[in-house]
């Protein structure tokens, strides 16, 4: 870290010798684009004032950043004469090493080896009765303390262990063993294995207890049946078995040594794994070949007031945000931007962005740029980011932008030719590594121009007006704008007002609308939702949310998505149901920010939606962390909600059922499996489905989140399937990377539906 004289202090978090988990850094990013940064640049500013030297102490070429699990951040500059890039290459080969080391361990050793440093507090490399203790309540497996020390003291007397060598402790391999048998060992009768005889028989042919399955009998009872994937091969089998006798496993588990066959523990340990994921890996895979279409033929993942950390009228704006809405894949971003100052020395203009005629903080349009650049510097292959410019500006404001749009991105900023506005959209494909505005496109005064303001006139509400400042913009002076001609020929798409579907589908291409939340409910239930779905096969539109919204929550983007809208913005600074959604909807097409619309919304012809009818139980849960991920605090109580967000008729739908709670354990965690959870889809094509794992409290509003996963129905693969388990912000690292569900998933047909998902 920096040891500038009077920053470190304030820049850097005294960091005493510890140790950072490789397992928990979800990525390493270069120069100083996070929250702890921009506070210090702006400590710096004010220091270098007073000291009127001018000698700037942070140096950007020198900092960086470890992320961890999409939001903590260790905020480092090396030191004068050092070397960045070298460093970030041996953290990211670490990083890499450790990626392709876990996938050969299993989920239980895999949690005890990321735990085992908590506990281990002597540095002993063994863990005692004592710590044990500890041990069970950090993997949230409480039971009964008093059966604990029992299972400790016989499992030592087992191993043949003196009395100084249990005073001692277990090695890791042993702690792993017990905690296999503890688990294995339980009263309830484990899914898993019920599953397992059900499929395969109780007894083998010499009528022993069944403890192995065979290759042929693994692909034609369970793959091809249960599964529902008749295209597998033997070949393919063979390599699952290959895997899965790599894996590192607990001493007690069943090994076997014949490669055509498997034990319980690693037909279990496949259950459990990416490789068996409901979400159906075809449809999360990445494919070139579908990034051809017009820009107007995707689903776009979509940022509303993107510079905000949270309240809408007095929180925090934070250039951090834009590079977090970007790992997360958002691929449309928004910025609100203003006249402010200028510059003490040079006397330009500074374009501000920021939520106008609130009390939240401002920042600089040129540091927004500038993170945009860093990340395509090190994403250059990522599709288009469309920036979404709510313009206040005057023409000299404007003029600036321009400028510092072409000096920061250069290439990378895509200016249209005027000859290419005649025709249809370009595709991702084309504008892959660059920068599109969207904003205003002619040149000159017009009153065409739509904001999200205009926009949203009907939608705003005396709650507002209380938080406003005291000059306000009287609404008469938006009805016309000047339009700065060196920022017009710079956008392609132009916000122009609705008036009626035939004069916006006869306007060119490039020309598109922007819609409040309540503005897209009430279009729909004006039996609109056809000529929107027409509109959309050409044209864009971006929805958001409603100016009532002050706590920056979210409306359910599924009623757009049914429309062809390609840009349901959400307020993704609020890790709300809305925002996993839209996450699960956006891990399709391998998370790049672009999915191809269902073709039911590219044909002319009006397409009743097709309906589905899912049954569902929730069989186990692994693994599971404590809310936050923290390493503190009670044993999790845990439940499982299943939520369907749909729409029909122009309305949201949303249903949802909940499991019963299991007490005091998030390890192993076994449900009514037997109950069965019904849900009726009515557009199968849009649909999504999230199972969300929360903590019971002792009153239902302070239970606490722990980790979920949104599959669209359209992506979702039947049988008997693993559900992997996200945080907050969409991330599966440190304590998260273990947790999953276990489910059972059936898609049944009534006599008068034929549903293709």
């Amino acid at each position: 870290t920096s040891s500038t004289e009077g920053m470190d202090a304030y820049l850097f978090s005294s960091i005493p010798q510890a140790i950072v988990d490789i397992g928990s850094i979800d990525r390493i990013q270069s120069g100083q684009n996070t929250l702890l940064f921009e506070k210090a640049r702006q400590r710096e500013k004010k220091q270098t004032m007073q000291r009127n030297n001018g000698i700037p102490l942070l140096n950007d070429k020198r900092s960086f950043s470890l992320i961890f699990r999409g939001a903590k951040t260790l905020d480092l500059m090396v030191d004068e004469g050092g070397d960045r890039e070298e460093i970030l290459y041996i953290l990211n080969s670490i990083v890499t090493e450790y990626g392709n080391a876990k996938v050969k361990v299993g989920n239980e050793v895999l949690l005890l080896r990321y735990i085992w440093n908590d506990v281990d507090r002597d540095s002993s490399d063994t863990i005692n009765e004592k710590e044990m203790g500890k041990l069970l309540n950090r993997i949230n497996f409480q039971g009964n303390e008093k059966n604990h020390s029992t299972d400790y003291r016989k499992f030592a007397s087992t191993l043949g262990l003196s009395k100084e060598q249990r005073k001692a402790g277990l090695t890791f391999d042993q702690c792993v063993t017990l905690l296999h048998k503890t688990k294995r060992d339980t009263f309830r009768v484990k899914p898993v294995t019920q599953l397992f005889y059900d499929m395969f028989g109780q007894f083998m042919s010499n009528m022993k207890i069944r403890k192995k399955v065979s290759a042929d009998s693994f692909l034609n009872k369970f793959l091809r049946t249960v599964q529902g994937e008749e295209n597998r091969s033997i070949n393919d089998v063979m390599q699952i078995f290959s895997g899965l006798h790599e894996l590192e496993l607990a001493d007690v588990a069943n090994h076997i040594t014949q490669a055509n066959y498997i034990s319980l523990e690693h037909f279990e340990a496949y259950l459990l794994s990416r490789g068996n994921d409901i979400f159906d890996p075809k449809r999360e895979r990445y494919s070139r070949s579908d990034m051809t279409k017009p820009l107007s033929e995707y689903w776009i993942n979509s940022s509303h007031n993107t510079y905000l950390t949270g309240h809408q009228l007095t929180g925090l704006s934070s250039v951090e945000m834009y590079t977090k809405a970007l790992y997360r894949g958002c691929r449309c971003i928004e910025l609100d931007i203003w006249d402010g100052g200028k510059d003490e020395f040079t006397g330009a203009p500074i374009p501000i962005v920021y939520h106008g005629h609130t009390m939240v903080s401002k920042i600089l349009f040129e540091d927004i740029i500038k993170a945009l650049q860093v990340f395509l510097m090190v994403n250059p292959k990522s599709y288009p980011i469309i920036l979404s410019l709510e313009n206040h500006c005057s023409v000299p404001y404007q003029q600036v932008m321009a400028t510092q749009l072409k000096s920061i991105l250069g290439k990378q900023l895509y200016v249209p030719e005027e000859s290419s506005l005649n025709g249809p959209l370009p595709s991702p494909l084309q504008l892959r590594g660059m920068v599109v505005l969207k904003g205003r496109r002619p040149i000159g005064t017009t009153d065409d121009y739509d904001t999200d303001s205009d926009a949203a006139e009907d939608d705003m509400t005396e709650i507002q007006s209380v938080w406003t400042e005291k000059t306000s913009v009287s609404s008469k002076a938006l009805k016309t704008v000047k339009i700065a001609p060196e920022l017009a020929k710079l956008t392609l798409f132009h916000g122009s007002k609705f008036k009626t579907w035939d004069e916006s589908t006869a306007a060119p291409a490039h020309h598109m609308h922007s819609f409040s939340e309540s503005r897209v409910s009430s279009l729909c239930k004006r039996g609109q939702s056809h000529d929107w779905i027409l509109y959309n096969q050409t044209h864009m539109s971006r929805t958001f949310p409603s100016g009532t919204r002050i706590d920056s929550s979210n409306y359910s983007p599924i009623l757009a998505w049914s429309t062809g809208c390609q840009m349901a913005a959400l307020n993704i600074q609020t890790p709300d149901e809305s925002v996993r959604a839209n996450d699960g909807r956006f891990r399709e097409n391998g998370g790049v920010g672009y999915v191809l619309k269902p073709p039911m919304l590219m044909t002319k012809e009006e397409t009743e939606p097709r309906p589905a009818h899912l049954v569902v139980k929730i069989l186990s849960g692994s693994c599971l962390p404590k809310p936050g991920g923290v390493s503190t605090g009670e044993c999790i109580d845990p439940y499982v909600k299943i939520s369907l967000f749909d729409c029909d008729d122009g309305k949201d739908v949303e249903l949802n059922q909940t499991t019963n709670v299991v007490f005091k354990n998030g390890f192993s965690p076994i449900w009514n499996f037997e109950d069965s959870f019904h849900f009726h889809v009515k557009n199968s094509s849009v649909a999504v489905m999230q199972w969300t794992v929360w903590n019971k409290n002792s009153l239902p509003k302070d239970d606490e989140f722990i980790a979920s996963a949104s599959v669209p129905i359209s992506c979702m693969r039947q049988g008997i399937r693993s559900v992997q388990l996200f945080d907050e912000n969409m991330t599966r690292s440190g304590a998260f990377d273990f947790a999953s569900l276990l489910v059972l998933v059936k898609f049944e047909q009534t006599p008068d539906q034929q549903v293709e998902i």
